[in-house]
């Protein structure tokens, strides 16, 4: 497998007040472990930044001038998310990597992945809102990216610990682009209810699977398994993006899950193999959440791996899952109309 990592040291330049946990040190974590791959002969490139153009398939255009305002300054635009005078570029760059990572990957050959380093992070961001840490919907503009240039079945898969909600509403009347998250509920935002399914033509490719706090590997391995990746198989994309936060991280300080480092290497790995049979490998992993430092650390390095194809770490976990049962039967009933689980 061909991985190429994207990313920038402007993903620095953005600053948050003292005690924030979206803190600049998260960036210097990625940028080690993005150093250490490429010492060992892997591809790191820079991205470039986002278009009005692509910006403005997810988001409105006045919203956008409004986050342009913020350009140079520092601003709270809620109690959680807070621009600095280099949040704006960042912000661009950030969406800007998503972009370009898709774009590498749909004009390489089969097999080729990409992982896009970045912050701030993008999936809260909602069409005239930012929030939770986020200013643009990186995954949602990048899959509208993958639209533009004529794919016809995109599909994301939101790990991060909590409910993507932006990325939700992005697509939740198009069938065209299925969105799968698993997250800790009830949590922030307060979204990714089991009913929460899309509407219209969209009904039954948004699929919410909601856990309860303190799930374990052997309770995620579970909804993945029974529903996640059967209905992404259904489906059959033509491209896979991920939305790799690593928040629900047993040591992570803003959640409630137990997951592991290596789980997160294993669901990668899983996501990939979909990724192997539906569409030649094409996939792309773009940054979220994950709040401890070491865990992030341990948990991209387990992803990278992963995606570069080692399945050292892919052995599923074993033990009670009563969790996962739970979720498992609160979503079925909402989704087996629409797929053969």
């Amino acid at each position: 497998m061909s991985l190429t990592i994207f990313t920038s040291p402007h993903f620095a330049d953005h600053l948050t007040p003292p005690g924030h946990p979206e803190r600049v040190e998260r960036f210097e974590v990625m940028q080690v472990v993005a150093s250490e791959f490429g010492k060992r002969g892997g591809h790191v490139e820079p991205p470039r930044s986002v278009t009005d153009q692509e910006i403005t398939r997810i988001h409105d255009a006045d919203y956008l001038t409004s986050i342009k305002e913020t350009a140079g300054r520092a601003v709270a635009l809620d109690p959680d998310t807070y621009t600095s005078p280099g949040t704006f570029s960042a912000a661009y760059l950030a969406a800007g990597a998503a972009v370009t990572a898709v774009e590498h990957v749909l004009d390489s050959d089969a097999g080729t992945r990409a992982l896009a380093l970045v912050r701030p992070p993008g999936h809260h961001a909602e069409r005239n809102r930012a929030m939770g840490f986020c200013f643009f919907n990186n995954i949602a503009i990048a899959a509208a990216s993958a639209r533009a240039r004529g794919l016809t079945r995109v599909a994301v898969v939101d790990y991060d610990v909590h409910h993507g909600n932006g990325t939700q509403w992005s697509f939740y009347n198009d069938p065209s682009v299925l969105f799968i998250s698993s997250h800790q509920f009830p949590y922030y935002p307060g979204t990714g209810a089991a009913g929460d399914i899309g509407t219209g033509a969209g009904a039954g490719f948004t699929i919410n699977l909601p856990l309860s706090a303190g799930a374990t590997d052997a309770d995620y391995e579970l909804v993945y398994r029974k529903v996640a990746l059967p209905i992404l198989k259904q489906f059959r994309p033509e491209l896979i993006l991920i939305s790799a936060g690593f928040d629900a991280h047993k040591d992570d300080p803003l959640a409630g899950m137990r997951l592991t480092s290596p789980y997160f290497g294993h669901l990668t790995s899983a996501i990939a193999a979909v990724a192997d049979e539906c569409c030649h490998g094409r996939l792309v992993a773009v940054t979220e959440g994950g709040y401890d430092l070491a865990a992030l650390a341990e948990s991209l390095r387990a992803s990278i791996r992963a995606l570069e194809g080692d399945t050292k770490e892919s052995a599923a976990p074993t033990g009670a899952s009563p969790r996962g049962e739970a979720t498992v039967k609160a979503v079925l009933p909402h989704v087996a109309d629409r797929w053969k689980l």
